[in-house]
């Protein structure tokens, strides 16, 4: 194993073939972009074994827990991959549509491709060794909440997933990837072990800051290549710079 390396964890969201948004991808490019990863001498990893982890391990994740991310299962086995999927309560108790403002402008006609997983579904994930992991209760702005607000969104996910699930729910990814101090310590104390960021900070490591490489609809063979590589990481983790602005730009195919 190479010592040298950090643990590589992929964000994903939707993943279908008729829905092209930058949220989107299609299950056969998803297949081919984690064979490419794994082909470069990475091992599949659980979220825990990631974290704790050195070396070419790999992790996938996808944020919002559409249900579309069924379609990626097969692939999943077939890989031998193993995944997380950050699920806000609030959506599964109703297999409610992902609606937040962001994506008002751009919203699917087949309005179905917004659909989240109730808990039935949640539950089947459970049960194919899938982690289920928190999103927050309603996918808001985390730095914007009063201390009070932050916390109920945060606790009241992970006691929700806890009970409806009946397995312990360790993990959180910040809705939009944001976090600052504050934050992390609302996560802390929430009882979670560790979260996701996007980016996140590569040195030094934050359990409660993770980083992650998200990967987009406009992300070719090349660009996923470059972003997974150990020098495109150690960019998008520098000081806000030109440098990572640009960086920032080209990893999001822009």
């Amino acid at each position: 194993m190479n010592r040298g390396a950090r643990p590589l964890v992929l964000c994903y969201h939707a993943i279908s073939d008729t829905w092209r948004d930058p949220l989107s991808v299609s299950p056969g490019v998803f297949e081919r972009q984690v064979r490419a990863v794994l082909q470069r001498g990475y091992r599949p990893a659980s979220a825990a074994e990631t974290i704790a982890g050195r070396g070419k391990l790999l992790h996938v994740t996808f944020d919002d827990a559409f249900r579309s991310v069924s379609r990626a299962l097969p692939a999943l086995d077939r890989l031998g991959a193993p995944a997380t999927v950050f699920v806000c309560p609030a959506l599964a108790d109703g297999a409610e549509p992902f609606a937040v403002p962001e994506l008002d402008a751009r919203a699917p006609e087949q309005t179905e491709e917004l659909d989240t997983m109730g808990w039935d579904e949640l539950g089947g994930l459970v049960e194919r060794n899938i982690e289920v992991g928190s999103h927050t209760l309603t996918h808001p702005h985390l730095t914007t909440l009063g201390d009070r607000e932050l916390l109920s969104e945060l606790q009241l996910s992970r006691e929700r997933l806890e009970d409806e699930l009946g397995v312990r729910c360790r993990f959180l990814a910040y809705p939009y990837g944001e976090e600052d101090e504050r934050v992390r310590a609302a996560v802390r104390s929430s009882g979670y072990e560790a979260a996701f960021a996007l980016p996140g900070k590569q040195s030094p490591l934050d359990i409660y800051a993770l980083p992650r490489v998200g990967i987009w609809r406009k992300d070719g063979s090349v660009r996923v290549s470059v972003k997974t590589s150990q020098v495109g990481r150690r960019l998008l983790a520098d000081p806000l710079n030109s440098a990572r602005r640009r960086w920032s730009r080209f990893s999001q195919g822009n």
